[in-house]
């Protein structure tokens, strides 16, 4: 083809490209180089080339803004751009409270404090205080001083304290900014976590609920399950921990990995018994715990129930439409060096159903512990009309006292 011919060519192809606004020009322009025509390959050839051009705007855009958010991360993960900004901002600051006094509160000064106690280190924030009250003084030295002056110093002094008190916690972990948040809730993720359930087979339902006290994250009360490589044995193990709160909740975190391990890899007989020599080995203050362990055969219905100082379990049978604590007995985790912790057996037939609990659901401080285990029982017979399922969350609403204790209840039943 000559030069002059494809040059006119070229040209209609192109005409025909720009009369055709509204087509994928990445899809016509792979229809079109299929194809054995000369005329069609120009139009492949000026569609690819419109479409890299109309690409190339969003591409610049997308590169920008990732660089945007490797600058963004580079500077929260650095203290010294950190610092250098925020020592900026406050000399800002104070200079705007210089030369507009009179519309401008000295009280901004705790807007760097602020952030500083956030994502500074202890060392850096307090170079940003210092240059705060740096400002304050100049502020105060070239303005008359008056008592918003002395209120807007009061509220930087207590602002300060409090990111040094934030930043002094969080050097004792070793992590600056929202680090140590994100690890609390790590830690409860985790938590969580080894609570997980396994799926059981189609006849075979479970309900699990906790409550921790105060409405906290963190909880003392927590779950391990597991099931055996071929489906048949069911074991969980419902855990009290002493204490409350963030304390208890660190505690039940190291115990639920341990006890997650050993549930499954240890005959049943040998799990409580291991849970205890590993708590005796802790070694802490509070080292105490309860626990409730359950071995249950999901072919047969076959069950065995093993405490360690635990509140009984209670066995539903339909039979007889009766509730019925199972007497296994043993001392707590964590206090005797050797103990025996003998089981109780029963059959879980269809309609039958088996709860552990822990004692906050029943423990009250003008109550006895067998009238609140009474008012349990008496509270899920009124399951047994109405069903099972969701009945954990029902039980806790209705039984507990109060919500000054962790409480946790796991509800199984055959159908």
């Amino acid at each position: 083809m000559e030069l002059s011919q494809w040059r006119s060519e070229h040209g209609k192809a192109e005409e025909e490209v720009d009369a055709e606004p509204s087509i994928d020009d990445d899809n016509e322009a792979r229809r079109y180089s299929s194809t054995g025509s000369a005329r069609q390959h120009l139009l492949a050839e000026a569609l690819t080339v419109k479409a890299m051009l109309a690409g190339r705007p969003r591409l610049l855009e997308n590169q920008a803004f990732r660089r945007l958010v490797r600058i963004v991360n580079y500077s929260l993960a650095h203290q010294g751009v950190l610092l250098a900004g925020l020592l900026i901002l406050t000399l800002l600051l104070g200079v705007a409270t210089v030369v507009w006094s009179g519309s401008l509160p000295v009280s901004v000064l705790v807007l760097p404090i602020v952030v500083g106690g956030v994502v500074l280190s202890l060392y850096s924030l307090r170079w940003v205080i210092a240059a705060a009250f740096a400002c304050l003084v100049v502020a105060g030295a070239a303005g008359e001083v008056r008592a918003e002056y002395a209120w807007a110093t009061v509220v930087v002094l207590i602002t300060a304290a409090v990111a040094l008190g934030l930043a002094r916690s969080r050097a004792r972990l070793g992590v600056t900014g929202t680090t140590g948040e994100s690890m609390l809730v790590d830690l409860r993720d985790r938590l969580i976590a080894h609570g997980k359930l396994p799926p059981l087979p189609p006849e075979w339902e479970i309900d699990v609920v906790h409550r921790s006290a105060g409405r906290s994250e963190f909880s003392g009360d927590f779950l391990v399950a597991a099931r055996s490589s071929e489906g048949l044995m069911l074991e969980v193990a419902l855990v009290d921990v002493s204490g409350k709160g963030h304390g208890a909740g660190t505690r039940a975190l190291l115990l639920s990995g341990a006890f997650g391990g050993l549930l499954g890899s240890l005959p049943p007989a040998e799990f409580l018994p291991a849970a205890n020599a590993y708590l005796l080995r802790q070694r802490w203050a509070e080292g105490f715990a309860t626990a409730v362990h359950a071995v249950v055969d999901l072919s047969s219905g076959r069950f065995e129930v093993r405490s360690a100082g635990h509140p009984p379990a209670i066995h539903y049978k339909s039979g007889s439409g009766r509730w019925d604590t199972l007497d296994a007995t043993g001392g707590l985790l964590g206090v005797f060096e050797k103990d025996v912790y003998e089981p109780s057996t029963g059959l879980l037939r269809p309609g039958d159903a088996l709860m552990l609990y822990t004692d906050g659901l029943v423990e009250a401080p003008r109550r006895d512990l067998a009238d609140g285990i009474d008012k349990l029982q008496g509270e899920a017979e009124r399951l047994v009309t109405k069903g099972f399922r969701h009945g954990a969350g029902t039980l806790v609403d209705a039984v507990a006292s109060s919500d000054a204790d962790d409480r946790a209840l796991l509800l199984l039943w055959r159908t």
